[in-house]
């Protein structure tokens, strides 16, 4: 092999880059209540959106939308119906630790995230109405989800790296908040809210929450059967651990 065509292995060991990632990864931190005096300024959302429109998606069909939402009164609205959410879950005997929607209101940062599900077609589908075309169907439709999640993962890591404290809502699938929310947008019927990105500079000091270690999640060439958890021990994690780990600091997680 000659010297021009040898491959330059040290580009594959970059780790100060790497470094500089993890720092932006592990400072995005989730905060629900938010400096409401401050302006978010335009490029800072702009950014925001580029990074969101480099995430990788299936089959390239970018399946997403980002409004924009600086209006007080929308927001007011939006945590509005939230904070209603949050009551009828407790109503409804839940036992749900949900979160206090009320935070929202004050988020100077808001970004409203709409997918378009037609593209699952883009997908492999039979299209045939057949048992096989269903199954196929719902993996295409897992193949959508994934692509939003990574757009707006990038949105989130782009805001982090601004500096500011983030809150990824997805309790937004239920058809009447769909009815509700998509005339203040003008969203056409076709598409379907499926996040809100809230953020902007923290009311009080973002705290890092729990995290499982590494071991625990990483399995070398088949899977690790100590890191199984049986439905019992998902149950009993729930029942236990889910409340603890959901909102505390970790450093408070015993």
């Amino acid at each position: 092999m000659s010297e021009s065509t040898r491959t330059d292995y040290k580009r594959f060991n970059q780790v100060d880059r790497y470094n500089a990632l993890m720092e932006i990864v592990e400072g995005r931190m989730t905060n629900r209540a938010f400096d409401a005096d401050y302006v978010v300024p335009k490029e800072h959302y702009e950014m925001i959106v580029e990074a969101a429109r480099h995430g990788p998606s299936g089959a390239n069909t970018q399946p997403w939308h980002y409004i924009v939402v600086t209006d007080p009164q929308v927001k007011n609205q939006l945590g509005e119906h939230f904070m209603n959410e949050q009551n009828r879950r407790a109503k409804l005997g839940m036992k749900f630790p949900t979160p206090n929607y009320k935070g929202m209101k004050t988020a100077p940062g808001f970004i409203v995230i709409a997918a378009d599900f037609r593209y699952i077609r883009a997908f492999p589908t039979l299209n045939d109405g057949s048992e096989l075309d269903r199954l196929y169907k719902i993996n295409a439709e897992r193949i959508l989800l994934q692509s939003m999640a990574a757009s707006v993962m990038s949105a989130h890591l782009a805001a982090a790296a601004l500096g500011y404290a983030v809150w990824w809502v997805t309790a937004i699938g239920q058809d009447e908040i769909q009815k509700e929310f998509k005339p203040l947008f003008d969203v056409p019927e076709e598409l379907s809210i499926i996040d809100i990105m809230c953020f902007g500079p923290p009311l009080k000091p973002s705290y890092k929450r729990w995290k499982r270690e590494l071991h625990e999640i990483m399995n070398w060439d088949r899977f690790n059967p100590d890191n199984f958890m049986s439905d019992a021990d998902i149950d009993e994690w729930i029942k236990t651990r889910r409340h603890k780990v959901m909102y505390r600091d970790e450093s408070k997680v015993d």
